[in-house]
């Protein structure tokens, strides 16, 4: 039953979201949502468009390795920058070493591949600050064992992975109770010493700067992560010009190459843009791209609340609103007639409204993720279909209620008049009703107002895009050009619905 109704939902929101497909004839290279897969992506953009101007284009900060790998096996993207031991270990679940051979073997047979190792290794690790790790008497991971009481602020994904704290705790005999942190929050949490340690990427740029210690892996449990490109095979077929210039990047950054460029974007405020500009044309390849350093979902040159409030501002604004009205539009035409059949057929109320509510129980990430292979898409058309999931409880809920609360002797004397059951609902019930169906529409929207800015984090743009920035470069300035609007909105809708409701009511007086 749920696959049915999110079928149905679906198939509204593709009508709706045809406008907003994604472009023809241009290869669509993904990143996940931390600083040096944007810079990657970025980087893969430049070279592909140095080479053929407009063959590619990047969708940015579009989740975790769940979500991207995904998005490739559906086609929405075509190649991203990932790592040997995520491939092997995250993604293909082997619990140790697999030769390269075996990987290319295992990933053919999904139409995918792996290749252009661009020269550098990107491990996890555990690192706390120096001094306490002196104090302590901590320099590897094993010596951890004697500190249970240890504070750890781990990253969501790290808690999950194949290759994450499960395995590292049960191989170092861990009693440690970590808490979920963002990889970016994290920080400054450590910072702040309300945690003591966290999970780290061995480019961050961050770790010489905050003088932490790496903890050593002494009993080897990382594999190697080496960054190479994870890539549907179609795609170097479709886009062989493109495909040569990705190549070109082959051995092209080094590991101390790479923190620089983390460092660039994170401690020197430059976009992600212009960190690719710079890194392609100081490099050997000799690929000067000449770009405006303003471009989409790249930080604003300047630093300013300012400026990165009016920063696409318009271009945001506009798709937040399609997916806003879009998504409470299905969610009203699904959910009043809902509503209606629940006050109509008494034993359905209880479980429409049930079924309303648990799919508003869902996790929203874990529902895109879900969607993403359901749909074989990525960005607006699963983004719709959580949206108007989320946005169904109150106006089947206010439909109900809208119903229930008209007068029962109406009903009577409107059946003592001849009316048919369908004209008593029609021309009696629902226009009783309709100041509180719109109350719950008026619900709906607002909280979709809010509750639309996931949708950056799969690639469906609005304000959210703003958002997922600033997590994963912890600036507090981008979060805020993504928020304020966020409520701007929220409050222009709630007053234009209560402006709806007075008109409602003096028409009703009238």
């Amino acid at each position: 039953m749920l696959l049915m109704f999110l079928r149905t939902l679906a198939a509204i929101a593709l009508i709706a979201a045809t406008p907003l497909s994604q472009a023809d004839g241009q290869l669509q290279i993904g990143s996940k949502r931390f600083t040096e897969s944007y810079v990657l992506g970025e980087i893969l953009t430049a070279a592909v468009n140095s080479a053929e101007p407009g063959q590619a284009t990047h969708r940015q900060g579009l989740g975790n390795t769940a979500i991207l790998f995904e998005a490739l096996k559906a086609g929405s993207i075509d190649v991203y920058p990932e790592y040997l031991g995520t491939i092997s270990q995250e993604i293909l679940r082997h619990p140790g070493k697999v030769p390269l051979d075996q990987l290319r073997q295992e990933l053919a047979a999904l139409g995918l591949g792996v290749d252009v190792p661009l020269g550098f290794n990107n491990g996890y690790a555990l690192a706390m600050p120096e001094d306490q790790a002196q104090k302590l008497g901590i320099s590897r991971l094993s010596d951890m064992a004697r500190h249970p009481a240890l504070r750890l602020g781990l990253s969501h994904e790290f808690l999950g992975r194949a290759d994450g704290w499960p395995g590292l705790a049960r191989r170092y005999g861990l009693k440690n109770q970590p808490r979920s942190l963002d990889h970016g929050l994290a920080y400054d949490a450590l910072a702040a010493r309300q945690i003591d340690a966290m999970d780290i990427y061995t480019t961050d740029a961050r770790i010489q700067r905050m003088k932490l210690r790496v903890l050593e892996d002494d009993l080897g449990y990382f594999p190697r992560y080496d960054a190479m490109l994870l890539y549907r095979l179609d795609a170097a077929e479709r886009f062989p010009a493109a495909w040569r210039a990705l190549r070109r990047l082959e051995g092209s950054i080094d590991e101390q190459r790479m923190i620089a460029l983390n460092a660039e974007v994170e401690l020197e405020g430059r976009s992600f843009s212009q960190a690719a500009d710079d890194f392609l044309r100081d490099s050997p390849l000799h690929l000067a791209t000449g770009r405006s350093a303003s471009r989409p979902n790249s930080r604003a040159a300047s630093s300013g609340l300012q400026a990165k409030l009016l920063d696409r501002l318009l271009p945001l604004t506009g798709q937040h609103l399609f997916l806003v009205l879009v998504s409470v539009a299905v969610a009203t035409a699904t959910g009043v007639p809902l509503g209606l059949a629940a006050s109509v057929v008494p034993g359905l109320r209880q479980p429409v409204l049930g079924l309303a509510g648990i799919l508003q129980t869902i996790p929203s990430l874990a529902l895109l993720a879900m969607l993403i292979p359901l749909l074989g898409a990525i960005g607006t058309r699963p983004a719709l279909i959580a949206l108007s999931v989320y946005a169904l409880l109150p106006v089947v809920r206010n439909t109900c209620v809208g119903l229930a609360q008209v007068p029962p002797g109406l009903r009577q004397a409107a059946q003592a008049l001849g009316m048919r059951r369908v004209d008593i609902l029609l021309l009696v019930e629902l226009p009783l009703a309709w100041p509180v169906i719109l109350a719950g529409v008026k619900t709906a929207a607002v909280m979709t107002v809010g509750t639309a800015t996931i949708a950056a984090f799969i690639g469906a743009g609005g304000y959210g895009e703003r958002i997922a920035v600033g997590l994963a470069l912890n600036d507090n300035q981008m979060l805020l050009a993504g928020a304020i609007p966020a409520a701007v909105l929220a409050i222009v809708t709630q007053g234009l619905f209560e402006l709806a409701e007075r008109a409602l009511r003096r028409r009703g007086s009238a």
